[in-house]
């Protein structure tokens, strides 16, 4: 259960990426439609080598519409989705909203 408000501190995409679950000191963190999520508490389902691995360190906005595990649509531009795999979307937000906290908001490098 999420126990925090949303935090929106600016979390850049290269910094996003060190965020992977590669590094065990530092939390691991999903992001959907530019709000970044920490998973950490759930290693099993997105530590390395686990099965949503390949949505850690980045926006995964596209795969997540598409219920796509596919590294390459793992992206944050999500507007060629179908109605239907938009609605995914926001119910993948909507649930990872309940269950983890918004630290951060995916801001591009400079």
């Amino acid at each position: 259960m999420a126990t925090q408000p949303p935090q929106s501190t600016p979390i850049t995409v290269s910094e996003l990426a060190k965020f992977n679950g590669s590094d065990p000191s530092l939390p691991i963190y999903v992001a959907i439609k530019g709000d970044v999520f920490d998973v950490s508490k759930n290693t099993s389902s997105y530590g390395p080598g686990a099965g949503y691995s390949v949505f850690t360190g980045k926006d995964s906005s596209k795969a997540l519409g598409k219920s796509s595990l596919k590294p390459e649509e793992c992206i944050a531009d999500y507007s060629d989705l179908t109605e239907k795999e938009l609605e995914t979307l926001e119910q993948w937000h909507a649930f990872f909203s309940k269950r983890y906290n918004i630290v951060g908001k995916v801001v591009p490098d400079n």
